[in-house]
């Protein structure tokens, strides 16, 4: 039997302005288990980040539970919500949110920049290995600005895995990229949910992008109204192949051509 990593009961997130309240979640129970590829679905003001955001312990519930691998995260302080996301968490963002100044061998080493148990040495490891393994071992010193848009979101990647994270929260992770490069992109999560069981959270708009997880999650009025497996899951590596195929080669070049 699968571990609980997440587990959410009766959470309610209210926000106040004023005399004005706004009740983004209303009442919400989730599990997700360890090893599970979720999209979480639902129109701009559904709920759907407010809870991202609580999950990502990046706010705090108004009233309810949130259980993270059986730690009551609502019990926490400040500065223990922040060693769970930089110890437990890895963060993919539609915008990237790469260091500008910084290469991407800096980047991805940032989240284990203040770790105690992790040495200069093995932090620099971890992130090489990760860029090689992500096709970018010939980008390490490469700034954001000097990498495609594809290139940045497999830097962010790297660095959201670099700490081993238990959950990997994905928001709208393809949102800024062209249809191949988001391809790759899902690919690779699914990848890394199939050959290392990488627990992932990915928040999307898009049903075609969300027809790439294992399980689908709709938001709207800050309630979930559908839980369910994917029917017809989709093969983004297989997608993305046949795609490159229907690319014509470059052209020959003809002997003058090539001689001049």
């Amino acid at each position: 039997m699968s571990e609980c990593v997440i587990q959410v009961e009766k959470v309610r997130k209210v926000y106040r302005t004023g005399d004005l309240e706004v009740e983004a979640l209303r009442g919400v129970d989730l599990t997700i288990e360890d090893g599970e590829f979720v999209a979480l679905m639902g129109a701009s003001g559904s709920g759907k980040s407010t809870l991202m955001n609580l999950l990502g312990c990046l706010d705090r519930p108004t009233s309810g539970r949130y259980l993270f691998c059986g730690q009551d995260v609502t019990t926490l302080s400040r500065d223990e919500l922040a060693k769970m996301r930089n110890d437990r968490l890895g963060f993919v963002f539609q915008g990237f949110n790469l260091l500008k100044r910084t290469s991407a061998l800096e980047n991805v080493e940032l989240p284990l920049l203040y770790s105690k148990k992790v040495s200069p040495r093995e932090r620099r490891r971890r992130a090489i290995e990760l860029l090689d393994k992500f096709g970018l071992g010939d980008r390490q010193s490469h700034f954001s600005n000097q990498l495609s848009g594809g290139q940045q979101q497999r830097v962010a990647i790297a660095r959201a895995l670099v700490n081993r994270p238990e959950v990997l929260l994905a928001d709208e992770p393809t949102g800024n990229l062209d249809s191949r490069t988001g391809l790759e992109i899902l690919a690779e999560f699914q990848r890394l949910n199939e050959e290392h069981g990488q627990t992932i959270l990915m928040v999307t708009h898009d049903q075609e992008i969300a027809n790439c997880s294992k399980r689908q999650i709709v938001m709207r009025d800050g309630r979930i109204v559908s839980d369910r497996a994917t029917a017809v899951r989709r093969n983004a590596a297989k997608e993305l192949d046949a795609l490159l195929r229907t690319i014509p080669a470059p052209a020959a070049l003809g002997p003058m051509e090539a001689a001049g």
